[in-house]
């Protein structure tokens, strides 16, 4: 009866988010595209909710005629996306941000690590359909793409007990929509020999990312531009930690050579004291990472670009590293050293220049910084190890 109503007067008596359901699905069967189109609209207007959301996702799949309503299809990925798009949050809380604020009781410490464990969730129960709108976002948040990866891991052993099943939705449905060319090498390592995944499949996705990191930046940049109609792949996402390309020799000494790229627009960011970090990077069995700054020089008082490199882990181990800075440079684009010297880890240290470039904040991000290539500052550090590691008695 409501159907008919619309059909002569091209509205419906109720907006209720149920009965306008009710009355889509009805036009579907009937195949009054006019009504689908005019409930999309009426559902779209409407406030949406994680629930809501996930029911018109799944109408897409219920529907003959799906293009009636792709936008509100397109809404609720929105939605959903947006809800979710801080992924490094709702699954990897750091508890050490709360006790910064002198947890006094029992009681609050229960409750700050329920809420924890509630979103957390609340994310793995998520269905399939909700799943692949966060994961195939451009926006999601994440530490790296590793985490996405593991997230994605662990939502699929939750969600799909059996092996056969969980290759046959990972390769099928969510396999695409993890970006292995922004995966670290150690990681893709262990994609080549993880249970979950298709063999044939993920030496593919694997070969691909390779090829990817091997490519030199602006190609890289064009790729992404290609891939980001279809499948997003080489489109980079807004990870905590950025990703680098590592180039690693065992001989005369164990060494890598680190690539670091920072848009102008995330330097920008880092005014008057943030900073960014890299993703983790390995040398001599331990684990690397540098960061960018922006400092007050304390002598000249006035602020600056300062670069450092960091060890990850605190151990028995010690060693001493060779280490140089160097930055790309116009008009000849070529790498220039800025800063060398050598310091003895022993975990949880970080050793760099505060000013890299001898020069004012505001010099280095004018626009003609010689520091910036098409809007990217290349950073490049090499690190050696030349004496034997030595333990910490």
């Amino acid at each position: 009866m409501e159907l008919l109503s619309f059909m002569y007067s091209g509205k419906l008596s109720t907006n209720s988010a149920p009965h306008v359901l009710d009355v889509l699905m009805a036009a579907d069967k009937f195949e009054v595209a006019s009504c689908m189109r005019y409930c999309s609209q009426l559902l779209r207007s409407q406030l949406m909710t994680p629930e809501s959301a996930l029911v018109y996702l799944e109408l897409s799949s219920s529907v003959s005629m799906a293009s009636a309503i792709q936008p509100l299809t397109d809404a609720a990925k929105e939605f959903l996306a947006n809800k979710y798009r801080d992924l490094s949050k709702l699954m990897g809380y750091s508890l050490s941000k709360y006790f910064i604020l002198v947890i006094t009781t029992a009681h609050i410490l229960t409750t700050i690590i329920s809420l924890i464990v509630r979103s957390q969730d609340e994310v793995i129960n998520l269905p399939l359909a909700g799943i692949e709108a966060i994961l195939s976002s451009d926006i999601l948040q994440v530490a790296s793409e590793d985490a996405a990866y593991d997230f994605l891991l662990k939502w699929a052993r939750a969600q799909y007990p059996k092996v056969e099943e969980r290759r046959e939705i990972l390769g099928s449905r969510l396999g695409r929509l993890i970006r292995f060319p922004y995966m670290t090498c150690r990681k893709l390592r262990k994609v080549l020999t993880c249970n979950d995944l298709d063999n044939e499949i993920a030496s593919k996705a694997v070969l691909e990312a390779l090829f990817f990191k091997a490519e030199m930046p602006h190609r890289q940049r064009a790729l992404a531009s290609e891939d980001s109609a279809a499948s997003h792949r080489f489109v980079e996402r807004a990870y905590k930690y950025r990703p680098v390309k590592v180039v690693e020799f065992e001989l005369p000494h164990p060494q890598c050579i680190v690539y670091l790229d920072l848009k102008k627009e995330e330097c920008t960011n880092l005014f008057p004291s943030g900073r960014v970090y890299s993703q983790a990077f390995h040398l001599g069995g331990q684990g690397f990472f540098l960061s960018a700054h922006c400092n007050m020089d304390q002598q000249s008082q006035f602020h600056c670009f300062g670069l450092f490199l960091g060890m990850q882990e605190r151990g028995s181990v010690t060693f001493t590293v060779d280490y140089e800075f160097a930055a790309r440079t116009r008009p000849a684009g070529d790498f220039v050293s800025k800063y060398k010297g050598y310091y003895t880890f022993t975990g949880g240290k970080a050793v760099g220049y505060r000013n890299l470039f001898a020069i004012p904040w505001t010099a280095f991000m004018a626009e003609d910084s010689l520091y910036f290539i098409n809007g990217i500052l290349h950073l490049r550090a090499e690190l050696t190890i030349k004496q034997p590691q030595q333990q910490i008695g």
